[in-house]
């Protein structure tokens, strides 16, 4: 049995035993309809699974793997007792064997689908546990601390990305000012694949394609240019790019940051009153993180979308918000730590020390133009911290 699992089973137990009145934690698995399992188990995602599992880890005592019998091994990096069933009834059966005792069991379940990145487990299943007169409770926090805390290695993956995009933007943006002062043509989805390159070159690896939008499509907060449509960037554009990446090597996480300039050498007026908002946002956001976390105590993700969010509300552009401040940063660029909302969703979840998060609050005028400004915030015990720097401060004049 490798002794990486066994670790990550005592790892586990050991928290469950510092949770008042939670008895253990229930994983369930239909043809990975659970990713966050196999994630917290270390389990290998290119497992061909075709049957329902189950994995109990009780507060003190023995795992239990109940499996299929023609998938007798499909847990066989994990230590603990098997079960093993065909029919519904002895699946039934040995589940309830399993959990003789317990009476309170954490899954990955969310109330009322609060934080949907939780949600994993089927009513059914649900329902069925319940049956056994088990009160489920949310994994949420534990699905936290095992899955979105960060190792050193995750830290300085993390550090490296981001100060190689903060680079890649000023590629990007140098790569515009070259295009116009040669009058070479360029359009959004030229400077989109300029990125890519980009990114391709300084090492990193990206899930999908940067956002290059201008103009009235930097106020769709997920528009994305095609080769087939896509606008030309000119004299007077507004141009937002937002991209993240990694290192590609295994266990590596995300930076993400987004940026915006001016074709031009003055910036409009009104595109600079509304920079100026959202960066006023995005620094209180910071600033609350940092002074809370620095007195020991660590908000909630909902607190801190508040605090964004409020500066936006009184500035007269509330309905012009219309995502969350932040997401988890993990090995996918949305993580599942707490989340910084408290609009599409309340993630009630409070941050926790070696996790990230982004902070990205916008303002989108239809038919004019969008600001996005976002940064990464990592939590240490005692500090919040941004690497890939100089943050944007200001619209970037790219013709001055």
């Amino acid at each position: 049995m490798p002794s990486g699992a066994h670790q990550r089973i005592e790892e586990i137990q050991q928290t469950l035993q510092t949770i008042a009145g939670l008895d253990g934690w229930l994983f369930y698995d239909f043809r990975h309809s659970d990713p966050l399992a196999y994630r917290v188990l270390h389990l290998n995602p290119a497992h061909h699974v075709t049957r329902r599992w189950y994995y109990w880890i009780p507060r003190h005592g023995q795992s239990v793997k109940l499996l299929h019998r023609i998938e007798p091994h499909a847990l066989d990096e994990l230590p603990g007792d098997t079960l093993l069933y065909v029919s519904w009834e002895e699946q039934h059966a040995h589940l309830a064997q399993a959990l003789t005792g317990a009476r309170r069991v954490a899954m990955q379940y969310s109330p009322m689908n609060a934080i949907p990145y939780i949600s994993r487990v089927d009513a059914g299943t649900i329902e069925l546990i319940r049956s056994f007169g088990i009160e489920i409770v949310t994994s949420a926090d534990l699905v936290q601390q095992f899955e979105a805390v960060w190792t050193d290695y995750q830290l300085a993956s993390h550090q490296e990305a981001a100060e190689k995009l903060r680079l890649i933007v000023d590629e990007a943006f140098q790569h515009v000012r070259r295009c116009m002062l040669s009058k070479k043509p360029l359009n959004e989805y030229g400077l989109q694949q300029f990125i890519l390159s980009r990114i391709t070159h300084h090492g990193l690896t990206t899930s999908s394609a940067p956002i290059a939008a201008t103009n009235a499509h930097s106020a769709d907060p997920h528009y994305g240019p095609t080769s087939g449509s896509s606008a030309d960037i000119c004299h007077g554009d507004l141009v937002l790019i937002d991209l993240w990446a990694k290192r590609p090597e295994p266990g590596s996480v995300y930076a993400d940051i987004t940026w915006t300039g001016h074709v031009g050498n003055t910036v409009p007026a009104s595109r600079q009153r509304v920079f100026a908002i959202v960066k006023a946002a995005r620094d209180q956001a910071v600033s609350f993180v940092r002074e809370r976390v620095t007195a020991g105590e660590f908000p909630h993700g909902a607190d801190v979308d508040d605090v964004c969010r409020h500066v936006i509300r009184k500035a007269g552009y509330g309905d012009q918000f219309v995502h969350r401040t932040g997401h988890s940063i993990g090995e996918e660029v949305h993580g599942n730590g707490a989340n910084i909302d408290n609009l599409e969703t309340r993630d009630s979840r409070r941050l926790v020390p070696r996790t990230c998060f982004s902070i990205e609050p916008g303002i989108y005028l239809p038919g004019e133009f969008g600001i996005r400004s976002e940064l990464d915030v990592y939590i240490s015990d005692r500090d919040a911290l941004v690497f890939g720097q100089p943050v944007q401060t200001e619209i970037i004049a790219i013709l001055a």
